[in-house]
């Protein structure tokens, strides 16, 4: 039997280079990934992802490749109505540790569809590192006695982020309810009801997530038919204090000191004084940034939650006030129009 020759550099490079160009065919073959999630709790920083389901998608919307796997958090499975998987099921599942190569694969240099990013991406991205950190202290405990180290992973990289909920506020859309049934349903998409039904309550976690997320691609189509998405560069994120991933400017704004002392609650007909807090409500048709940015730069204090010492919340629901809007209106706190708002702060 004779030995192979080694290989080249040369080859070692055209391997490396054929990769990439196979790579780069299937992400142009599927440019797009719906991403749904299903979870113990609100915030990712107190709860566990239990279900993720992805879809990939050619430009013309046809699904290309599918995942749906439940993950085993190891402790509070949360309680069932909220994710639909039993207890038989968490007992067979595994980690996501076991899951992140296929994970990277499905989501690295594709534009992700989501509803509710900050939500969804922020327990994609914290359950992976969290997945990175135990395979990281697994290899440091078995290579306690050699050299060197051996990168175990990293998080997703897609490229883009695309909020299908945010994408409806800014088309203006009365969003009484803000759930993926009834945003769509408020697209004029047929869709069943967003109210918890025994009849779906009788179909596995992976039936309803799947439908979730076809659902989610066809308020992607129906979006980018009337206009403008919301759309994030994922490195511009980051978690705040209940791991959602925000923007660094909204995070900045949040984590920042009050510079001025508040002078109290505004009087509409007349200008913003330096030191007032605001709050944003999501019922805005503008980027939330764009009104954040502006409200500091004209040395106001942003807060994220309505609180009596609040001095004006953006808003432009006026009518079926929900959410910051009522709070707002049973404190006595003024609600001001996006619009209104940025004319006041130039």
């Amino acid at each position: 039997m004779t030995n192979q020759d080694p290989q080249t550099p040369e080859d070692r490079e055209a391997e490396k280079q054929a990769r990439r160009e196979a790579r780069e065919a299937a992400i142009a073959a599927a440019p797009l990934a719906v991403v749904h999630v299903e979870s113990t709790g609100i915030h990712p920083s107190t709860s566990r992802m239990v279900s993720l389901t992805i879809m990939t998608l050619s430009p013309e919307g046809e699904i290309v490749d599918e995942f749906f796997e439940i993950f085993n958090p190891g402790g509070d499975t949360g309680p069932r109505h909220l994710h639909g998987i039993t207890a038989e099921e968490f007992e067979q599942a595994h980690t996501v540790e076991r899951y992140l190569r296929r994970i990277n694969t499905l989501l690295d240099g594709r534009t992700v569809i989501m509803h509710n990013v900050p939500r969804t991406w922020g327990f994609v991205l914290g359950e992976t590192r969290s997945a990175l950190r135990a395979l990281q202290r697994r290899q440091r405990s078995r290579n306690r006695n050699r050299r060197g180290r051996r990168r175990v992973g990293r998080p997703p990289r897609p490229v883009a982020l695309i909020d299908t909920l945010a994408s409806a506020r800014r088309l203006g859309l009365p969003l009484e309810d803000t759930r993926v049934r009834a945003v769509a349903r408020e697209l004029g998409i047929p869709s069943p009801s967003p109210v918890a039904s025994v009849e779906r309550a009788l179909l596995s976690a992976e039936v309803v997530s799947r439908e979730t997320a076809e659902i989610i691609a066809d308020i992607y189509d129906a979006e980018a038919a009337r206009g403008e998405l919301a759309t994030y560069d994922p490195t511009s994120l980051r978690a705040d204090r209940f791991g959602l991933q925000r923007s660094a400017v909204r995070v900045d704004a949040m984590e920042a000191s009050a510079a001025t002392e508040n002078p109290g609650a505004f009087t509409p007909g007349k200008p913003l004084q330096p030191g007032m807090e605001f709050v944003v409500s999501p019922d805005i048709a503008v980027d939330p940034d764009e009104v954040i940015s502006s409200g500091i730069a004209a040395g106001l204090t942003y807060n994220e939650k309505i609180t009596r010492q609040t001095s004006l919340l953006v808003c432009n629901r006026t009518s079926v006030l929900r959410g910051k809007a009522m709070h707002a209106d049973r404190k006595g706190i003024p609600l001001v129009s996006d619009a209104d708002f940025l004319a006041l702060c130039k």
